[in-house]
C-alpha cells in the first residue's frame, strides 16, 4: 500500500525529491526502493541498461503511475500531477502528427501545455531560430528524419518555459550531429536555471552532460550522487616509460602493475605519485613519460553495477515510432 506522503519530504534547494520508490506489476518488481535528490539547476542522469526500471522510476516521478510504496516531491508538490504545467516531458515513446509543419507541431505541443495558440506559434518561431532551424518550419512531419523529427519534439518539450525537463533516452536514434545540437540545447536551458533529468544507457552523455547520476540495475540504485564522487572510487592509473627495463625502483610497483608494450600501468599507490617519482628518480629509470591518469565514468559504471551490466548497456533500445 502507498504510504502518507509528508510535506516535511520537500527540499527548497532540491527540484525533485524520491524516498524508496517501489513499482509492482503483477508478479514483476520493476522498480525496488529507489531513492533520489536531483538539485534545483542541475542536470541529473538516469544511467542503466534497457529494462532497468528507469523509465518507470520517471513516469512515477511525474505522477504519470503511482508508486506502489514510498514518497516523491517535485518542484515543491507531493502530488506531482500538480506540477504538470512547470515540467516538459519527452516520453520513450515519440509521436508527431505526420501532416503537421514542423512549426505547427512545436505550437500545438505548447498549446498542449495551456499557451495561447498565438504565444505557441511565436514561441515556435522564436526556438526555431535559436537553434539555426528556421528552415525546417514549413516543413511536413513526414519528410523529416527521425533525428529532425525527435529535435522537433524536444522543441515542443521546452516550449512553455519549463522549470524542470524530463527526457526519456533523448539520444535514442540520433546521428552525431544531432546529438550535439541536442548536448547544446540541454546545456543551454540549465546554465538558465532548468533542471534537467534524462534517461540513457549510454555512458558517454551522462559523462559529457551530468553532474549528478543514479546508476540503477535491476530496479535499484546502485549508486547515486555526484559524477566526480563516481570516478573517485577508483584509484587513478599511471602510465609509465622507463629507459631502463629493471631496477630497484620497480619495488615501488604495486604487484598488480603490468608490463604493456614497454608501457607500465598500475593503480596509483595510496602513498601518492611523490615517493614513486623518488624512486623513479634515485633508481636511475629514466622517465621517458609519465601520466596520471583519472579513472572514467565507464570504468565506474563497471565497478559499481558490475560487468554483466556494463555489458547490457551496450544492447540498443527497442526502436519505438517516430
Amino acid at each position: 500500500m502507498l504510504r502518507q506522503v509528508s510535506a516535511k519530504i520537500w527540499s527548497g534547494d532540491l527540484a525533485v525529491e524520491a524516498r524508496h520508490l517501489v513499482k509492482d506489476f503483477a508478479e514483476k518488481r520493476a522498480v525496488d526502493g529507489v531513492s533520489l535528490e536531483v538539485p534545483t539547476g542541475t542536470i541529473f542522469g538516469l544511467l542503466g541498461p534497457n529494462g532497468a526500471g528507469k523509465t518507470t522510476t520517471l513516469r512515477m516521478l511525474l505522477g504519470i503511475i503511482e508508486p506502489s510504496e514510498g514518497e516523491r516531491c517535485v518542484l515543491g508538490h507531493t502530488r506531482p500531477i500538480e506540477a504538470a504545467h512547470q515540467i516538459g516531458y519527452l516520453p520513450e515513446e515519440r509521436g508527431l502528427y505526420p501532416s503537421m509543419h514542423a512549426r505547427e507541431a512545436i505550437a500545438f505541443l505548447g498549446a498542449l501545455r495551456g499557451m495561447r495558440l498565438s504565444d505557441a506559434r511565436r514561441r515556435a518561431d522564436e526556438l526555431l531560430n535559436e537553434n539555426g532551424l528556421s528552415d525546417w518550419a514549413r516543413k511536413p512531419i513526414r519528410t523529416l528524419s527521425k533525428g529532425m523529427a525527435q529535435t522537433v519534439q524536444v522543441l515542443g518539450t521546452l516550449i512553455h518555459e519549463p522549470q524542470l525537463i524530463v527526457l526519456d533516452e533523448p539520444f535514442s536514434g540520433l546521428d552525431p550531429m544531432n546529438q550535439g545540437k541536442l548536448e547544446r540545447i540541454i546545456r543551454d536551458r540549465a546554465e538558465n536555471g532548468t533542471t534537467i533529468i534524462f534517461s540513457t544507457h549510454v555512458i558517454a552523455h551522462a559523462e559529457r552532460l551530468c553532474e549528478r547520476i543514479a546508476i540503477i540495475a535491476a530496479g535499484k540504485v546502485a549508486f547515486e550522487g555526484r559524477v566526480d564522487e563516481a570516478r573517485a572510487r577508483l584509484r587513478p592509473i599511471v602510465r609509465l616509460r622507463t629507459r631502463a627495463s629493471e631496477g630497484a625502483w620497480r619495488s615501488s610497483f604495486p604487484e598488480t602493475a603490468r608490463c604493456d608494450r614497454g608501457e607500465w600501468v598500475f593503480e596509483l599507490p595510496e602513498s601518492g605519485p611523490e615517493p614513486l617519482l623518488k624512486a623513479l628518480i634515485d633508481g636511475n629509470a629514466g622517465i621517458e613519460t609519465l601520466a596520471i591518469e583519472r579513472p572514467g565514468l565507464h570504468e565506474a559504471f563497471v565497478a559499481i553495477a558490475g560487468d554483466a551490466t556494463a555489458r547490457a548497456m551496450d544492447e540498443p533500445p527497442p526502436e519505438v515510432a517516430p
